[in-house]
């Protein structure tokens, strides 16, 4: 499966490529030389580097899910179904960080717009409500009977 497995790496690449316009390999060193410089960069370059940690896992698990499966016809036994969970499992791992990647590559994601707490807001500004609030206004009584009581 290496060619899909150079399709999802490739597409994160020219991503990431684009959004810092340099290429990778220079991107990374230049996070490796200064990591504080850039804090975006650097967690980009940390997350695509579990990223490639997860292609990997996925490619050995799915090349030992082949060979298995090459070598019997039919049912599959335990040690097979074992190798399929561990390619599904490998899948889900590297699919979430290509979610983080994409997040981390997204300036207009959610959570990035605006000042909020986990951005640094000061904590003297959030404790104010949102929008200015006053008692809620009574509904008039006067003149009106209450429900359900006999005069």
């Amino acid at each position: 499966m290496p060619e899909f497995s150079e399709d999802v790496m490739g597409v994160v690449t020219e991503r990431i490529e684009a959004r810092f316009q340099m290429p990778l390999a220079d991107l990374r060193r230049a996070v490796q030389a200064a990591p504080q410089a850039n804090p975006d960069a650097t967690s980009v370059v940390h997350w695509y580097g579990l990223l490639a940690e997860s292609q990997d896992a996925l490619d050995t698990a799915e090349n030992a899910l082949v060979a298995a499966l090459g070598t019997q016809p039919g049912e599959l036994d335990d040690p097979a179904m074992e190798l399929a969970h561990q390619v599904n499992a490998a899948v889900a791992a590297r699919d979430g960080r290509v979610m983080v990647v994409d997040y981390l590559l997204d300036p207009l994601a959610p959570g990035k717009r605006g000042p909020g707490a986990w951005r640094g807001t000061d904590p003297a500004a959030r404790r104010a409500p949102a929008l200015p609030t006053s008692a809620p206004a009574l509904p008039g009584t006067r003149g009106a009977p209450a429900r359900g009581a006999a005069r």
